[in-house]
């Protein structure tokens, strides 16, 4: 049975989230309930309150994710992937949130989207080593966190079939556990997209103080980085900022999906907390102070989930719908990551506002999500220029909210 929304796609049932997504999800949770128990995890991250820590991470996990193939779930089949829908990998995303992994899986995805919508040879070559376990991350941010296309503070200078680099990338995320970047950078025909791996002669990492204990970020400086054009993914006029276009709506209900997931935990953990805790001789949520914002939270990730799946269906089948769907995804999911994170410190009452209690892990990561690629606020006003036209007669600063 298929019903068809105001929009006028017809959606199916399930929102192409079949049995082998399902099955994914699953094994994921499995998986990272066994390997990341959150005791686990806060002892892994949570060793130090120095702002720049060492970027802390199990390796072996990872070769496990990559073993078990993850990192080409959304690689097309041509480029040695799965070729699964975005409805699947939104699945796995949702199951890193709710185990708060740090690892570079999902920076990986949102580069992969890029190269998706990329068709110089160079991205079909970076999707095949992606699937075969490189992490990537993306690089496009200038200093003041704006991904407008062409806002960037790295130049490309060509000269024959030869291109250096030089300038810096902002904000890039777990650029320490990153093999290869796509970096933005202004080049004579206009924004190119260009593989950069991390250990090159002239790149320089610079980790940033983030809130977020479970991921890094990081200024990259590319120094003089000299590569063959042939490493170009997006070079003719306006191809690289198309190709991102086309990918934002992926990355947006990537980053939704990961604060879906983390809601989830937030709440079951602080509902959990109130069946147990006892105060007046009675258990917390006996007290409708309690029962009533757990089921608000309960309500609003409903309704996030519902609109990162609907977003996800879109993408793969009604691109026309994809923007919105995808900000309204984003927008819904930033703000039951901003009111479950508030709930579920409140509701652990002085335990919640420790370092020793897991919570604050989940909020740190919620805040950090919150910012990427613009918060809820930023969202709605994109959807209303996309309805109603430019706010104030301009167009939306793409840097309001843009990255933490």
């Amino acid at each position: 049975m298929k019903d068809v929304d105001q929009r006028g796609a017809s959606r199916p049932e399930d929102l192409g989230f079949g049995e082998e997504a399902a099955l994914l999800k699953r094994t994921a949770r499995r998986l990272f309930e066994r390997r990341v128990p959150t005791d686990a995890l806060h002892r892994m991250v949570a060793s130090t309150i120095d702002p720049i820590r060492a970027c802390v991470w199990d390796r072996a996990l990872w070769d496990e994710v990559v073993e078990l193939g993850w990192t080409a779930v959304g690689v097309p089949e041509e480029r040695e992937g799965f070729g699964m829908p975005l409805s699947a990998v939104v699945g796995l995303v949702e199951e890193v949130g709710r185990a708060c992994l740090p690892s570079p899986l999902v920076a990986t995805a949102c580069a992969t989207y890029v190269l998706r919508a990329c068709e110089a040879a160079a991205a079909g070559e970076l999707l095949e080593r992606i699937a075969a376990g490189a992490a990537a991350s993306l690089a496009l941010c200038d200093r003041r966190g704006s991904w407008a296309s062409g806002d960037t503070e790295v130049e490309a200078r060509v000269e024959g079939d030869r291109v250096t680099l030089r300038g810096r990338a902002y904000f890039v995320q777990d650029a320490q556990k990153a093999e290869v970047l796509v970096v933005k950078a202004r080049a004579p025909e206009g924004v190119g997209l260009f593989v950069v791996d991390v250990d090159a002669a002239g790149v320089r990492v610079h980790p940033d103080a983030i809130l977020d204990l479970t991921r890094d970020q990081a200024q990259v400086e590319f120094d003089g980085v000299e590569l063959s054009l042939e490493s170009c993914v997006a070079a003719a006029a306006g191809e690289g900022a198309r190709a991102l276009r086309a990918a934002e709506p992926a990355i947006l209900v990537l980053i939704a999906a990961d604060m879906v997931g983390a809601a989830e935990w937030q709440l079951q953990t602080t509902a959990e907390y109130a069946r147990t805790r006892v105060q007046f001789d009675r258990p917390l949520g006996f007290f409708q102070a309690v029962k009533h914002p757990l089921v608000d939270m309960m309500t609003m990730i409903d309704e996030a989930r519902s609109l990162v799946y609907d977003a996800a269906w879109a993408f793969d089948n009604a691109p026309a719908e994809a923007e919105a769907c995808a900000r309204a995804a984003k927008s819904s999911a930033s703000d039951a990551a901003s009111y479950c994170s508030g709930r579920s410190v409140q509701l652990h009452g002085g335990i919640g506002f420790t370092w020793e209690s897991f919570v604050h892990l989940y909020f740190k990561r919620q805040k950090h999500n919150e910012a990427l690629f613009g918060d809820g606020v930023y969202q709605r006003e994109r959807l209303a220029e996309l309805w109603i036209g430019p706010i104030g007669g301009g167009d939306v600063d793409p840097s309001r909210s843009a990255a933490p």
